[in-house]
C-alpha cells in the first residue's frame, strides 16, 4: 500500500533512526519542499517502511537534494 502519496512529511509517522530526520526537515521549513521532492522521485507514492527506510538510510540525500550545507545543518544544532 502506498501512503506517502496522501500525507506530507509533518503526519508521517516515523520510527527508529528516521525520526530525527523527519524532525530536522520540519524544524528546518523544508516539509513542502521535501513533500515535493519526494512526489517528483516517486509519483506512484511510496509505502511507510520505503519512506522511512529514505529518511533513516538516506539522510545525507535528502538533504543534498533540500539544499541544506553543512553550515545550516551546523547552525541547527
Amino acid at each position: 500500500m502506498k501512503v506517502y502519496k496522501e500525507q506530507g512529511i509533518e503526519n508521517f509517522q516515523a520510527w527508529e533512526g528516521a525520526i530525527n530526520t523527519q524532525e530536522r526537515i520540519v524544524k528546518l521549513g523544508l516539509a513542502d519542499q521535501f513533500d515535493f521532492l519526494i512526489e517528483d522521485l516517486y509519483p506512484d507514492g511510496l509505502s511507510s517502511t520505503e519512506l522511512n527506510d529514505l529518511l533513516w538510510f538516506e539522510p545525507e540525500w535528502i538533504f543534498e537534494c533540500l539544499g541544506v550545507t553543512e553550515d545550516e545543518e551546523d547552525e541547527e544544532e
